[in-house]
């Protein structure tokens, strides 16, 4: 989908426990070619034994150039991940979670792991706080330490959705922090709307973009959240 679209930018996903080994096997024939930058998404629950078996799969990828993105309340033994140094990117959390959510905790997370990178969840952030201080806060400490963003509306129930005119407003308060870094959207649109969520996304975060995208076109985008 993403190579027809022309875009040049992929995360791959393995959420799940069970998508992790299916997804290392894939890698060793999925053509990657057309994409010039790439991360892995580690899963989002592991037991300890779970844990020590994904970093010792992550030792023999064949690229280990790839970023790969952590949950950081799925760590228990934080020397199993300090060893993967600035591959790791920590990401930030939403309010269900019981840390990674502010600057304050990401500190600590960023003690254990000092070489690590960030990946920025700026729809996280926004739902912890809408008034995007927190937010505001994160990227002026670890702004330095940006690897890739990801971008969706994250509703109450901490559910990903396409950018609402509001969400889109908030972003755009803290666009000028946000460098020259890869953008991954997480906004649930069919094929067809892809452009369309891509258009919001750039609108969002880069103000220099002004008639790219009007509030009038977001009419279709939440009829296909719901397919």
């Amino acid at each position: 989908m993403l190579s027809d679209e022309d875009f040049h930018v992929v995360e791959l996903s393995a959420l799940r426990l069970s998508e992790w080994t299916p997804l290392v096997e894939a890698l060793k024939t999925l053509d990657l070619s057309s994409f010039r930058y790439v991360s892995i998404h580690l899963p989002s629950l592991m037991d300890r034994s779970e844990e020590r078996l994904v970093v010792k799969s992550l030792h023999d990828l064949e690229n280990p150039k790839w970023p790969l993105i952590l949950h950081p309340d799925t760590v228990t033994d934080f020397g199993l991940w300090r060893e993967l140094g600035d591959r790791l990117c920590i990401e930030n959390m939403d309010k269900r979670k019981p840390i990674g959510r502010t600057e304050r905790e990401l500190e600590s997370i960023f003690q254990q792991l000092p070489d690590a990178r960030f990946c920025f969840d700026i729809g996280h952030a926004c739902q912890v706080d809408p008034t995007m201080n927190e937010a505001y806060g994160i990227l002026k400490c670890y702004r330095e330490k940006l690897e890739q963003i990801h971008v969706s509306e994250v509703n109450s129930l901490s559910k990903h959705d396409v950018l609402s005119y509001s969400t889109i407003q908030s972003f755009r308060d803290i666009a000028h922090l946000i460098p020259n870094v890869p953008l991954i959207l997480e906004t649930p649109v069919l094929q067809d709307q892809m452009r369309q969520e891509v258009n919001k996304v750039r609108f969002a975060l880069l103000p220099i973009i002004t008639e790219i995208w009007s509030p009038k076109d977001e009419i279709l985008a939440p009829l296909a959240s719901n397919q």
